[in-house]
């Protein structure tokens, strides 16, 4: 704000101040401040209300710019108007040193403010190149893991950063913080294990983030449950399974546990139907039928890619049905789908490949070699 605009709201809001010489004190600073306040909040909208207007069509990014730091332009006005007026009112030095505090407490506040709001507009800015909704999306999905990753560890300092500056605006905070850090000895000891879970989380953020063992919806197996990467947060990772059920697992697991991950390498995925028949099913009939349902839903090149009987117990067989598409999600939804539609063509087709349970009874004369008198299935 130019120097000559700023001294004619001074001297303004000191001629406001001799018009309301009449009034007490309280009164008269707290109409002053009010009117400042009221004054900057009209001259915001104002200026806001017009820049939307002329921008509405033309740019729509720098639209939406202005409609996102609409509140941290409106308060640094705010701030900026009641720091112009406050020498005007005639409050005691000892009041207007409390207030000129609590502005300086607000700033640097606002001033946090305005960098968690770049940060996340680079962010947001750097993204709008990449599209994870489209089949081939492991370049896009890398960088935005690393992009919102790095990005939640940026906002973790700025928060830190912040609040260090609020605590050394007081003296006798920053003097009791010196002689802490000038002592260091147990306490610092104390300290540094308590944080030590938060700290080796948000270094593992940091390296994931270069590193990137994981992604966003990525296909992965944790500790025996099959999901897929959901967010990653600054200290946890959320996981989102196949019954819809969210997994939390702590952001270091990832680092220094073993865990699966099917989309490593590429975006398509391999998902696995398992059924349990009876010795009388018809595996060339259901492969044949399996391949004809995957193909008719036409979703994201999903295909079968092999129909194997795995494993054989006393009463069944296991039947495996492996299938693939180009996306996490798809695989997933089509293996339950393949599922649901293999029983039902089973118990309409070919009910005898369905599990069943037999008994027999043999009558005693079976043993002398004569024909049994019953037998039940």
């Amino acid at each position: 704000m130019q120097p000559e605009l700023v001294e004619r709201l001074r001297s303004f809001f000191i001629g406001l101040g001799h018009a309301l010489s009449f009034a007490p004190e309280r009164v008269a600073s707290v109409a002053i401040l009010v009117g400042a306040a009221v004054a900057a909040w009209l001259l915001h909208a104002g200026i806001r209300w017009t820049l939307l207007r002329l921008l509405r069509e033309r740019h729509s990014y720098l639209h939406s710019l202005i409609e996102r730091t609409g509140n941290q332009t409106g308060f640094a006005l705010l701030l900026i108007a009641v720091a112009i007026a406050l020498p005007a009112t005639p409050l005691a030095a000892g009041t207007k040193a409390l207030i000129d505090q609590i502005l300086l407490l607000a700033a640097i506040c606002l001033l946090g403010w305005i960098a968690l709001s770049a940060a996340h507009i680079g962010a947001n800015l750097y993204l709008m190149r990449f599209h994870t909704d489209l089949a081939e999306n492991l370049l896009a999905r890398k960088h935005v893991t690393q992009v919102r990753v790095l990005l939640r560890a940026l906002d973790t300092v700025i928060v830190l950063v912040t609040l260090g500056f609020v605590l050394m605006s007081f003296d006798t905070v920053r003097q009791y913080g010196v002689s802490l850090f000038a002592s260091a000895g147990v306490a610092g000891v104390v300290f540094g294990l308590a944080a030590q879970p938060v700290l080796s989380n948000l270094i593992a953020g940091v390296q994931l983030a270069f590193t990137q063992p994981i992604r966003l919806e990525d296909a992965v197996t944790v500790q025996n449950q099959y999901g897929w990467i959901e967010e990653i947060n600054s200290t946890y990772v959320v996981v989102r399974l196949e019954d819809q059920r969210r997994m939390i697992v702590p952001l270091n697991f990832f680092i220094q546990q073993p865990f699966f991950n099917w989309t490593r390498h590429a975006a398509p995925t391999v998902g696995t139907v398992v059924l349990y028949l009876d010795y009388a099913a018809p595996v060339d009939v259901i492969r044949a039928k399996a391949a004809e349902l995957v193909a008719d839903t036409k979703r994201d090149n999903a295909r079968v890619t092999s129909v194997q009987v795995t494993n054989v117990s006393a009463q069944t067989i296991e039947l495996h049905i492996q299938l693939n598409s180009d996306s996490a999600a798809t695989t997933g939804n089509l293996g339950a789908a393949l599922r649901e539609k293999l029983i039902a063509f089973l118990q309409q087709q070919h009910p005898e490949a369905l599990p069943r349970q037999r008994n027999e009874i043999i009558d005693p004369a079976k043993r002398e070699g004569r024909e049994p008198s019953a037998r039940t299935s």
